[in-house]
């Protein structure tokens, strides 16, 4: 590869790490990731840092001198689990065929071109939030209302979210609001459950998946990411507790 080349080979490699990393892949796969197809490229020698809002890669070429790249990430990360698999597709189609820059550039370009499927996402939500408010012991009745309020927190999450500050503003508008839409419901049918509502709705904004990236970073001594990763699961889950608390008090309870 010539420095051009290998300048080309550098963004699409940075491209490829902030991808994994916003579709919720933890620290550790979105190194290794990156070293593998900077292996199966040449590189004699590979150092890349990542961490959630950052990824800084050093690659040596044969006969080449050191080239480092860094980029910012500033879009939140999120938990795209189909994106996350296609993504891991092409890293061992990669590693194993070893195409041209270009066509693994357009190959990746592809992938994140693809739009979200909605309506999936939609369903999935509906199905959780009502079969966990029938779970712990609610009724059907609990269980459509769980849905229908996980139709409002798919709607926030499509027409709000763009216009708050952080993830962690969006999360206590999202669990108050939803908060209130549950017990306003009950009051007026005295036969639903609020409780069991609001388990199934709570099920829904609850972070688990970054909690558990967050456990696993720092288990495998990625101390940095992993920290971050806790600091901000720890955060969604107190303002999920704050929302509901501040729905429940302004409601008189959820009884």
């Amino acid at each position: 590869m010539s420095e051009a080349e290998v300048s080309q080979f550098l963004c699409v490699l940075i491209k490829m790490g902030e991808a994994l990393q916003n579709s919720g892949a933890e620290v550790f796969r979105v190194e290794d990731t990156l070293n593998r197809i900077a292996a199966a490229y040449g590189a004699e020698e590979v150092n890349i840092f990542v961490i959630t809002s950052s990824i800084v890669v050093t690659l040596t070429m044969p006969g080449l001198p050191p080239q480092t790249q860094t980029r910012r990430l500033r879009k939140s990360t999120g938990n795209d689990l189909l994106e996350l698999e296609q993504l891991n597709a092409l890293s061992r189609r990669i590693c194993a065929e070893k195409p041209p820059v270009e066509e693994f550039q357009q190959q990746l370009s592809t992938i994140l071109a693809q739009p979200g499927e909605p309506r999936l996402h939609l369903a999935g939500s509906v199905l959780a939030a009502a079969s966990f408010a029938v779970f712990f012991g609610g009724s059907l009745w609990d269980g459509v209302l769980a849905g229908g309020v996980a139709v409002f927190i798919c709607w926030m999450e499509r027409w709000l979210a763009p216009f708050c500050l952080n993830g962690v503003a969006f999360q206590f508008i999202a669990s108050f609001l939803s908060g209130m839409a549950s017990l306003l419901c009950c009051r007026v049918c005295p036969l639903l459950h609020a409780d069991m509502v609001l388990i199934g709705v709570i099920m829904l904004l609850v972070p688990g998946i970054p909690f558990t990236n967050a456990i696993r970073d720092i288990l495998l001594g990625d101390i940095i990411s992993g920290s971050l990763r806790l600091v901000e699961a720890v955060l969604l889950a107190a303002m999920l507790a704050l929302g509901m608390m501040a729905a429940i008090w302004l409601m008189g309870g959820a009884a």
